[in-house]
């Protein structure tokens, strides 16, 4: 019979080796165990040393096992708008909008990246409503955006910078939110591969208003409804956000809730929680105009301009940074703190960046980081636009830069 001893790690495994019957252990019969052995034992060993077993007992568990993060425990906006739905921060419907928007961005990334190679560069040979010669990619993002926000089921009007007017979806298809975008910002960045983006807005209806449009070159008093139920101010915004296409492609939104950036995983397809609750710096040493139109602005803005580029208390001058992209410039802005300018000028009274699907959507992200945006007279988000394609000044960026702007302005 062999019997065996469980030992700590300090001991040899011994076993005791005895015919007949089970005998004490002691120094003359204990043996080796050799694995190497076809028997499974070597020599006797003669030692005075007895090895008892010891149960060493497990530490007890009590409470909530605590939760680690890893590298691998991500969160997608999928799953992360799920959450806001279960929260009641929005309801079901408005997440299948969020999530056919993104379906759009991934779709827009994808082409912009290809741009060159599938022969998407350069104009279309089109003019749209404001007179700006459309590219390529203006155009076939726009189909994208609507094309995604029709098939939800849950759009009743789409108003767009490429459209004419706003368009209402079909009955059979429709639903009850308000969708305002630019489909591609900065499209004249594209042929040169810099940094473009999409901004979109959405807001619940005033009043229902359904259309099946066979045709929208004429407004009847219905499609005027329409326009009015488009034409809210900012502050009626529900969400906004934008999808910055650069060397990542980041996913922003707003529910009213904080701002939060979600960074395309090209290997999953996936958009990943990155950038949670984010706060604008109180200031920042950045400021972003195009400056080419500085002999074009009044004496006041020119002051404030010269102000920046003296010397600070640490010996330097801000920097200038401009982009010629607003999704861009906010993006920065966000992380980094500064502030960002498209004022008026002698020959655009009304500034260039339009109110309802550019303005409004990165005022309202600004505000919930923490930061202000203004047309140099009042809050942007207070603005009730006239026309869907109204124009306006802004200026928007750290609290601290835009009150000093404020100072010279008034």
């Amino acid at each position: 019979m062999v019997q065996a001893i469980s030992t700590s790690s300090c001991c040899s495994i011994l076993f005791s080796k005895s015919h007949g019957s089970t005998s004490p252990l002691s120094p003359h019969n204990l043996l080796r165990f050799n694995p190497y052995s076809p028997q499974g034992f070597t020599h006797r060993v003669s030692t005075g040393v007895q090895c008892k077993a010891v149960e060493i007992p497990l530490p007890a568990t009590t409470g909530t096992p605590v939760q680690r993060r890893t590298q691998f425990a991500l969160e997608n906006l999928t799953s992360w708008l799920l959450k806001q739905e279960l929260a009641g921060n929005i309801d079901a419907e408005l997440t299948i909008v969020l999530s056919s928007i993104s379906l759009a961005c991934k779709q827009i990334a994808s082409l912009l990246q290809r741009s060159s190679i599938i022969n998407l560069t350069g104009g279309q040979g089109t003019i749209n409503v404001q007179g700006e010669d459309q590219k390529k990619l203006d155009v076939i993002s726009n189909e994208l955006f609507c094309n995604c926000l029709r098939s939800s089921g849950r759009t009743g009007i789409i108003a767009s910078e490429e459209e004419d007017v706003p368009v209402a979806v079909e009955e059979t298809y429709s639903g009850n939110y308000i969708v305002v975008f630019d489909p591609i910002d900065g499209s004249a960045n594209i042929d040169t591969a810099l940094t473009t983006g999409s901004i979109f807005g959405i807001y619940g209806p005033d009043q229902q208003c359904l259309i099946d449009l066979d045709d929208i070159s004429t407004l009847d008093q219905a499609r005027e409804k329409c326009i009015i139920n488009v034409c809210q101010p900012g502050k009626n915004l529900l969400v906004a956000g934008y999808c910055l296409y650069s060397s990542s492609v980041v996913f922003t939104i707003s529910l009213g809730k904080g701002v939060f950036a979600f960074t395309l995983d090209p290997t999953y397809g996936e958009f990943v929680l990155t950038h949670e609750n984010i706060k604008i710096p109180e200031a920042g040493k950045i400021y972003s105009f195009n400056e080419g139109n500085y002999d074009l602005w009044d004496e006041k803005l020119k002051s404030y301009l010269d102000h920046l580029r003296q010397p600070g208390s640490n010996g330097k001058p801000y920097s200038g940074r401009y982009i010629g992209c607003l999704v861009g410039e906010v993006h920065r802005m966000l992380l980094r703190g500064g502030i960002y300018g498209n004022p008026k000028n002698k020959n655009s009274k009304n500034g260039n960046l339009r109110l309802l699907y550019e303005c409004a959507p990165m005022s309202f992200l600004i505000e919930q980081a923490g930061g202000i945006a203004i047309d140099g007279e009042q809050r942007i988000l207070d603005i009730i636009p006239e026309q869907v394609h109204q124009r306006t000044p802004i200026f928007l960026g750290s609290p601290d830069e835009v009150q000093k702007l404020q100072k010279y302005l008034t």
